[in-house]
């Protein structure tokens, strides 16, 4: 029988602060953002942020710690299998 959920020893934290403060900890890189939606990529799959008036505060691939500022409508992840590695912010931007 096929197991349904993938085992793992990664662990991320997400903290949601009154939907206006949002915390997440394990992220690997950043993939688009706006200021009505965030996509970045973490160690259990893309995880995608939506509201108004987002804006990154802090966002360090060293430490893997990322906040955003604005009003939170909406988490979502989805699995990162479809996403090439080396297609970052910056690689968009220089193509």
């Amino acid at each position: 029988m096929e197991e349904l959920k993938k085992t793992t020893t990664t662990y991320q934290n997400i903290i949601l602060e009154n939907r206006e403060k949002l915390n997440v900890t394990g992220i690997i890189d950043v993939f688009s953002f706006d200021d009505q939606m965030i996509i970045i990529e973490t160690e259990l799959g893309l995880l995608t942020i939506k509201g108004e008036n987002l804006k990154i505060s802090k966002l360090s691939l060293d430490t893997s710690d990322f906040i955003v500022d604005g009003y939170i409508n909406s988490l979502t992840y989805t699995n990162s299998d479809g996403v090439k590695k080396n297609q970052s912010i910056l690689s968009k931007i220089f193509k």
